[in-house]
């Protein structure tokens, strides 16, 4: 008889060759290659397809040893952490699903741009019968990497180019410089990001940056010079995130027909405010959910740390996504919001609330419900609005399965208003208000969805309970954007 000799159990060929790859976690093949080659005199034992897999889930098995290979500048702590879950497999198919998740989240920390995985039995004088070695051949990024690209949002587009300086502590530490140049906003900005390791969920972020927005609904010109830091953590099912902000404001007319409520608003202001966030979210999708819930609720305290702006301001997002029959989503949101000034001075033009367009009330121009001046949109202490969105697959189902999966028919309700406040007032008069003067547009159109990028939307709109002062695209809207109502 032949000695027997000691196989891997999983080789590097048959990784690459995607047979028994940690890349997907597919059923194992059933039909696969054997594990070792029998003896010339050993019983061969013919084991059905079906039960092959069985006998791999079954198998007892005992994870010795987790290597690294690759590793420079990365620290070993930041990489134990992640790498525990695998200790804890039971048997074959455990090891290679940990692996697999071990390799997903190293491939998130934003430190290796490859991630392979090696299974192989254990050699050595410690090895045991049943024992395992995993390795993970890792390829950390440049030490300086850059990117170029487009960015959609609030109804604008933007080139973005990036200069990032990853890991730059071994700790998955990251240092970005981003220029951003848009058709109505340019900004520039320096971020210093680090996360807790072990939990990246848990970071601590700082930024510098300077922004230049240009306002056509208000003829303004804001430029904003600010620094921020924030400290982002989970508590159960949430996501909190603490802000700390101080910027210095210079509003000015972008034309000079400008009104003189704009002019009014010109100048200097320093604010410095507390701003904390809670997010809640259970969508499949941030783009175009099928399912799940969204609740953000965003409150901001400005003064009392400073600055000549002094206010509180709450805000807050539901949505509601259900699947039905046909492939078809019902939609559901709702948006709200109120700014309190706080002192003598009333508030500012740049912290105000604004509503229209098509990534909010359908139907009406951008941010163009509400309080204005001569044209100029001056927006609103208080709003609310709400939406209700039925997305069907296209008729006929054109490109099924392919390229027209990304189109959806959209059929939407929208309602909603804009308005200042007397504080002096209680709050069945403040309801009473919100309840005044509602606008509101239904319709119908079409949806594209880009990736997880944004969406496009081409709808046919009919603007209802328009007033006085209000702008309204009757027929044909155009958005883009990440959030919609």
């Amino acid at each position: 008889m032949l000695p027997k000799t000691r196989r891997p159990l999983f080789s590097k060929n048959l990784l690459n060759e995607n047979v028994w790859s940690l890349h997907s976690l597919d059923p194992l093949p059933m039909n696969g290659p054997d594990f070792g080659s029998p003896g010339e005199d050993a019983d061969l034992v013919e084991v059905e397809p079906q039960k092959k897999q069985e006998i791999l889930e079954n198998k007892d098995v005992v994870v010795q040893q987790v290597h690294f290979e690759g590793l420079g500048r990365t620290k070993d702590d930041l990489v134990m952490h992640e790498i525990a879950d695998v200790f804890k497999a039971k048997n074959l198919i455990d090891v290679m699903r940990k692996s697999h998740e071990v390799r997903e989240k190293l491939l998130r920390m934003g430190v290796f741009r490859q991630v392979e995985v090696l299974i192989d039995t254990c050699e050595g004088d410690d090895a045991v019968a049943n024992g395992l070695d995993v390795t993970f051949e890792v390829k950390e990024l440049r030490r300086l990497t850059g990117s170029y690209n487009t960015m959609v949002g609030n109804n604008e587009g933007s080139m973005v180019l990036g200069l990032k300086l990853p890991n730059l502590f071994g700790r998955a530490e990251k240092m970005t410089f981003q220029f951003s140049y848009g058709t109505k906003e340019t900004s520039y900005g320096l971020s210093f990001f680090k996360p807790q390791v072990g939990n990246f969920e848990r970071n601590f972020s700082v930024n510098l940056y300077k922004v230049t927005g240009q306002f056509p609904w208000s003829s303004l010109r804001e430029t904003d010079r600010g620094i921020s830091t924030e400290i982002s953590f989970p508590i159960w099912k949430t996501s909190h995130t603490l802000k700390w902000e101080g910027v210095w404001r210079e509003l000015g007319c972008l034309a000079r027909t400008a009104s003189f409520a704009i002019r009014e608003e010109s100048g200097h202001t320093l604010k410095s405010s507390l701003t904390h966030s809670m997010v809640i979210d259970s969508r499949n999708s941030s783009i175009l959910p099928k399912r799940g819930a969204l609740l953000k609720i965003n409150q901001e305290l400005a003064g009392y740390t400073g600055g000549d702006v002094s206010f509180l301001k709450e805000d807050f997002e539901l949505q509601l996504n259900k699947q039905l029959s046909w492939d078809s989503v019902l939609s559901t949101s709702l948006w709200g919001g109120m700014l309190v000034p706080i002192g003598d001075r009333p508030s500012s033009i740049a912290d105000r609330f604004y509503l229209g367009g098509p990534t909010s009330v359908r139907g009406f121009s951008m941010y163009s419900i509400g309080p204005q001046s001569e044209g100029d949109y001056l927006g609103g202490e208080a709003y609310w609005a709400g939406g209700v969105h039925l997305y069907t697959p296209l008729p006929f189902r054109p490109g099924r399965g392919g390229f027209g999966d990304l189109f959806r028919t959209h059929f939407f309700l929208n309602a909603g208003n804009l308005c200042n406040l007397n504080y002096g007032e209680g709050p069945k008069a403040h309801l009473r208000r919100l309840a005044e003067c509602i606008r509101w547009s239904y319709g119908a159109g079409i949806v594209l969805r880009l990736g997880t990028i944004a969406r496009l939307e081409l709808n046919y709109c009919i603007p209802m309970g328009v007033q006085s002062g209000d702008r309204i695209c009757d027929g044909v809207q155009f958005g883009a954007g990440i959030r919609f109502l």
